[in-house]
């Protein structure tokens, strides 16, 4: 299995990126189209990101300050639903937040997908988090993975 981790500061305060990571309609604001979250624990993570089915549940919700989803896709051997683990932590900084992401338990066929994903994602979330419109969201991993060897 693969992990993945990076990091990203955002010039809004940590209770606003927060809310990007527990409330639908901000969520999809920087990915997918359509969310269905429960921001408790066991509560249901579910994003619909251009055709893909993002599925798990809460892990830890700590606000302002951590996020722990279970992450899959529906109708795949490989990522099913829930079976990686997405952990996102908030940090203050004088002009923001930090925001550090570590995606546990990827098959290593998701890997660079995901890394692509993550790149193109928190660079929306950092726009959608201090009020500038991402514009809609059009990534397809399935363009990522033609595009590899």
């Amino acid at each position: 299995m693969a992990e993945f981790s990076t990091s990203i500061d955002i010039e809004a305060p940590p209770d606003v990126v927060f809310a990007h990571l527990v409330t639908a309609e901000r969520m999809v604001l920087w990915m997918g189209q359509r969310a269905e979250l429960q921001a408790i624990r066991g509560g249901e993570f579910a994003v619909d990101i251009n055709g893909y089915l993002i599925r798990g549940e809460y892990v830890e919700v700590d606000p302002p300050h951590r996020v722990v989803v279970s992450w899959g896709m529906a109708g795949t051997d490989d990522l099913p639903p829930g079976s990686s683990q997405v952990e996102f932590i908030l940090t203050p900084t004088a002009t923001g937040t930090t925001l550090n992401l570590i995606h546990t338990g990827l098959p290593e066929t998701r890997a660079k997908t995901h890394a692509a994903g993550w790149a193109n994602y928190l660079t929306r979330l950092g726009a959608a988090a201090t009020g500038i419109d991402p514009g809609p969201d059009k990534w397809l991993p399935a363009n990522m993975e033609a595009s590899t060897p």
